[in-house]
């Protein structure tokens, strides 16, 4: 029975130690990829606007929720995308995040791909777009200045961290679930070595407790043979 318990415990802690493990180095990962953006974004806005410039973040992130882009993009992938300085850097094929005034999409950042573009007389470049998975090309075209980004390169299904996080389920059994087992864990580890301390402690008693019942039962032995 002692065993069986004891090899409990043991993969116990070997699945506490892998859980731990990927959460801290996973939270490591995000915290260092969300201070460089943050630094590197902060940078580029204070030299744009030393510069008189009021530009877009030079990197962002979004997280797609409509199946529009599938199999390019899929649901809850989040895409990073890369601010674009001029109009001639883009290119049909493109996939860019932009601020649509279609009606199906009219106020919501949309992805989709560049599919043709046009330059007006004025000088304006006009881009119309498309979503693969869609039978129809964005009804209304856009111009530059509603452009956010091009994407760079997509996170497959991160999303659902962010997607379970915000509910209560996920929260609970992301967060709360680990924390309980690993707080469970320490406590026994606790318990377990205040009683090995107790356990250590009484045995010292015992043992200073027969040495001195040793020593007196020797002293009166030598009283008895004078």
């Amino acid at each position: 029975m002692k065993k069986n318990n004891k090899d409990w415990l043991t993969t116990l802690k070997k699945i506490l130690h892998f859980i731990t493990t990927v959460l801290m180095y996973s939270i490591c990962l995000i915290m260092i990829i969300v201070f460089l953006v943050f630094v590197v974004n902060f940078i580029d806005k204070q030299y744009n606007l030393k510069s008189g410039k009021n530009k877009k973040d030079l990197f962002s992130a979004y997280t797609i929720v409509s199946p529009s882009m599938v199999p390019a993009i899929n649901v809850l992938d989040v895409v990073v995308t890369m601010r674009v300085n001029s109009p001639e850097d883009l290119e049909k094929g493109d996939i860019i995040t932009f601020n649509s005034t279609d009606y199906r999409y009219s106020g919501v950042l949309v992805t989709h791909r560049i599919v043709d573009i046009e330059k007006t007389t004025s000088g304006e470049y006009l881009y119309t777009t498309k979503g693969d998975n869609n039978n129809t090309q964005d009804s209304s075209r856009i111009s530059f200045d509603e452009i956010y980004g091009r994407v760079l390169f997509r996170i497959p299904k991160i999303g659902y961290i962010q997607y379970y996080l915000s509910s209560i389920l996920g929260w609970v059994a992301i967060i709360i679930v680990p924390a309980v087992m690993i707080i469970g864990y320490d406590v026994y580890k606790l318990v377990k070595t205040l009683r090995s301390k107790e356990d250590n402690t009484k045995k010292i008693d015992n043992k200073k407790e027969n040495t001195k019942n040793k020593r007196i039962k020797k002293e009166k032995e030598g009283r008895f043979k004078k």
